[in-house]
């Protein structure tokens, strides 16, 4: 996709029919997220993308499941494959050195890539500024037909929002995708946790302008790393602007892990091979993607915490309700027209499951730089991308697969891995058949499992404190004697090449088909 405006991304997908568009009057109270949590886990080419033009109580047109298949991730990011990405980044961070003045001429392009990408400010309102709201009297958040997925969810939730906000320290703008829910027409829960990157901006815009409150490094125990008393009497607040609609490969770029210091807008320019084209906020001193749908500024108060949850989250269970900032709007900006995009998560597989394994694939260059020995990665969708990790490693040492999971619970988000499973390099990772033959056959529990302790994901509802708790590694690689098997070790059972040549050759006249 050559075009970086979320219309130009509907047009194509109903050119490639992967679009259904519902003109059936459908409320946004549960009837929306049912309907999808259907066509999301229907195999093949009935799992659409859906577009629903007739929601009861408001005018804007609802898109959901637009990412929800590997053809649609791929064709939101404009590749063939995901691991294009990853060819391209492996060039970037592992370019082949030139042995010659034209192997230098031919490696230019590669490095002059990296600077087209920073993002550029146009000095006049984007099609995002055609309607301003800022009347908090009138309609505002109630213009947006804001979803409510599952029947126990605590109210309407924004959850594809690509929340901006600025390191009142660095500068440096961060983006991320965090669940807003709705309170009323002007304000919202922000549900970040003490890891991402917008609650550290906002601890920074704390110290940056109070140091009168010492930090507590001790989490509260009802169920979220804010304490209400840390902020009592500051006037602290922290400017951020949400974007709803924006060209996928921005959207797609706030949900990555990429380091704090690196701008997510970066990342939208590289996979689009040109930079995002960003305007200046209405109310608060942040800047926007010009062609999004939906904008709504604001700030975060943090003195102000408000009960946030329950969710039904993308684990398959309910996150447990909590103490969580509010979000004050001061401004809904959008298109003449705009559409509403929104997703559901829940029980694998949804639309999230798709927008993970982008980043499975455009992000294993970067694991094999840190950790050269791993061949391959799959993080599966029952283990929700934060609960399993299964790697393939070229293994040449003994101990190699304990050092690999030593390494990868060091590796930014894959602190939070609670299983780490290692395999030799010959067996294919995302044949799970295949890694639970090595893993029930190859291991021997008490010698090949590694259990230690460290931080967990905040939405693991099985850790017993939060955030914290046990992890496992499995080493179901082939054993060495010098890793405690005295035994010989079989030889797997494989057909000869010869035979299976021969027997598909004649294949048509044993009659079997």
């Amino acid at each position: 996709m050559n075009n970086t405006d979320l219309k130009a991304f509907v047009d194509e997908l109903i050119q490639c029919n992967e679009l259904v568009t519902i003109n059936t009057e459908v409320d946004a109270y549960l009837e929306i997220a049912e309907i999808t949590d259907r066509v999301s886990k229907t195999p093949g080419k009935q799992n659409k993308a859906l577009l629903f033009t007739n929601v009861k109580n408001y005018q804007m047109p609802v898109l959901i499941n637009a990412f929800g298949s590997d053809k649609r991730i791929c064709m939101a990011l404009g590749v063939e494959k995901l691991d294009d990405i990853g060819v391209r980044i492996k060039q970037l961070l592992k370019p082949k050195v030139p042995e010659n003045f034209l192997d230098k001429l031919a490696l230019l392009p590669t490095l002059m890539e990296v600077g087209k990408f920073p993002p550029q400010i146009v000095n006049k309102s984007g099609s995002c500024q055609e309607v301003v709201l800022t009347n908090r009297d009138e309609p505002m958040l109630d213009t947006l037909p804001i979803i409510t997925s599952w029947p126990y969810d605590a109210a309407p939730f924004i959850t594809l929002g690509v929340v901006i906000t600025r390191d009142p320290k660095s500068q440096i703008r961060n983006l991320g995708i965090y669940r807003m829910q709705y309170i009323n027409n002007n304000t919202l829960a922000m549900h970040w946790h003490k890891h991402h990157d917008g609650a550290r901006h906002f601890e920074n815009q704390r110290e940056h302008e109070s140091s009168a409150v010492p930090y507590i490094v001790e989490p509260p125990n009802y169920g979220t790393f804010f304490d209400n008393h840390k902020y009592q009497d500051q006037n602290v607040k922290l400017e951020v602007a949400v974007v709803i609609g924006s060209d996928p490969a921005v959207t797609y770029a706030a949900s990555a892990p990429l380091p704090p210091d690196i701008d997510e807008f970066l990342l939208a320019g590289f996979l689009r091979k040109k930079p995002v084209k960003l305007v200046k906020c209405k109310t608060v001193d942040l800047e926007v993607p010009s062609d999004a749908q939906i904008v709504i500024e604001g700030y975060v108060d943090q003195a102000q915490l408000i009960n946030e949850g329950p969710f039904g989250d993308h684990t398959g269970f309910y996150s447990l309700p909590g103490l969580f900032p509010t979000f004050h709007v001061t401004a809904v900006t959008h298109q003449a027209k705009p559409i509403y995009q929104t997703t559901i998560v829940g029980k694998p597989p949804q639309e999230d499951c798709y927008l993970g394994k982008a980043t499975e694939r455009i992000f294993l260059p970067m694991v094999q730089l840190l950790v050269p020995e791993i061949v391959d990665m799959n993080l599966p969708w029952e283990g929700v991308f934060h609960n399993c990790a299964i790697i393939s490693i070229n293994k040449r040492y003994p101990g190699q697969a304990k050092k690999v999971m030593n390494a990868v619970w060091g590796l930014g988000q894959l602190m939070f891995t609670k299983f780490v499973i290692v395999v030799d390099k010959d067996i294919n990772v995302h044949n799970l058949s295949q890694v639970a033959l090595v893993v029930f056959g190859n291991t021997c529990p008490r010698r090949d499992t590694l259990i230690t302790d460290g931080p967990l994901d905040i939405l693991d509802h099985a850790s017993p404190i939060l955030g914290y708790g046990s992890k496992m590694g499995i080493d179901a690689t082939v054993k060495w004697k010098a890793e405690g098997c005295n035994r010989d070790w079989p030889q797997p059972i494989v057909m000869s090449a010869a035979v299976k040549e021969l027997v598909s050759a004649k294949w048509l006249q044993y009659g079997i088909e």
